[in-house]
């Protein structure tokens, strides 16, 4: 036998199980992972906190739980290809990550291997966050010299955006709460508090005026920066959230780039991203991690042990 967090009802935290399974095995065309660690992403309960959300990912009940995760491969079909037993790897599996065992098809296009000198709780948090970030950047074609207004700067989709954007060449402006500023200074960001009044508080740090925008959390940054006359396709939003101003763009995950999460994971390594691990938990105590990321106050990634 093995374990899953897994749920028989859409709702909160309180409907994640973990359940004893019956030990997965691998199918000629897969590999077994042994996970080690699942990073957490907003969209993973999200999923199971709401039907039609899940839907589009094609998970229904009785369904898994969580979406990225590293280990290690300790199982191959006979027709697998790509890895060999021992290889430290890192991946997506949505709807199915905080387990003892992922089981993934080759050639795989969601499995990578991590990179020495990167820990499996950092590996664990890069595929979502970090794809994402790099779409929704890519999507306002960010470049050097660029002023970018960066909505909800210091949560696990910002900390990577902040950074890759800092990397670029740009000048970042990040909105979030008083109480993150000074760990947004420490990411390269210059903090702007979110709320009412948010375009004069920009035109205070930006007097030249802001290029381009992404929008990581809600749609007032993405707003803001029309406000400000930034060219529509300039700004970006997340795929999931209430329609953007027209002509606004909208990035998730899989409209990165195939180098990107590999570009990502060099600059982990190499140290020119860091990557804040806000807290770890025990996979025993997957409704407390849940909960402690959902109350949005959260300086960094949420990273579950197995």
């Amino acid at each position: 036998m093995s374990r899953a967090v897994r749920y028989q009802r859409f709702g909160g935290p309180e409907v994640l199980e973990l359940r004893e399974i019956p030990e997965p095995h691998a199918a000629p065309d897969e590999v077994r992972v042994r996970v080690t660690a699942a990073g957490l992403n907003p969209m993973d309960w999200q999923i199971a906190a709401q039907p039609d959300m899940a839907a589009r990912f094609g998970i229904a009940l009785p369904a898994g739980f969580g979406s990225d995760f590293a280990g290690v491969v300790d199982e191959m079909g006979a027709e697998a290809t790509g890895f060999a037993v021992g290889d430290r790897v890192y991946g997506a599996a949505i709807g199915r990550s905080v387990a003892d065992f992922v089981l993934v098809k080759t050639p795989a296009a969601d499995l990578w291997p991590t990179p020495e000198g990167v820990g499996d709780e950092v590996a664990a948090t890069l595929p979502v966050s970090g794809l994402t970030a790099a779409a929704a950047l890519t999507a306002v074609g960010l470049r050097s010299g660029d002023t970018v207004l960066i909505g909800g700067a210091a949560g696990g989709v910002g900390i990577f955006a902040v950074q890759l954007a800092r990397l670029a060449g740009a000048r970042v402006l990040g909105t979030a709460s008083e109480g993150t500023f000074g760990f947004l200074r420490g990411l390269g960001a210059e903090p702007v508090a979110y709320g009412p009044g948010l375009a004069d508080r920009v035109r205070a740090l930006a007097p030249g005026g802001i290029t381009a925008a992404t929008d990581l959390f809600g749609r007032e940054a993405a707003e803001t920066a029309v406000e400000l006359g930034v060219a529509p396709e300039r700004i970006s939003v997340v795929a999931d959230g209430p329609a953007p101003p027209p002509g606004v763009r909208r990035a998730g995950a899989y409209d990165a780039g195939p180098g990107d999460l590999a570009r990502i994971a060099e600059a982990v390594r190499s140290g020119g991203i860091t990557v804040p691990v806000a807290a770890t938990f025990p996979v025993e105590r997957i409704r407390e991690a849940v909960t402690t990321q959902a109350g949005r106050h959260v300086h960094g990634k949420i990273v579950i042990t197995l």
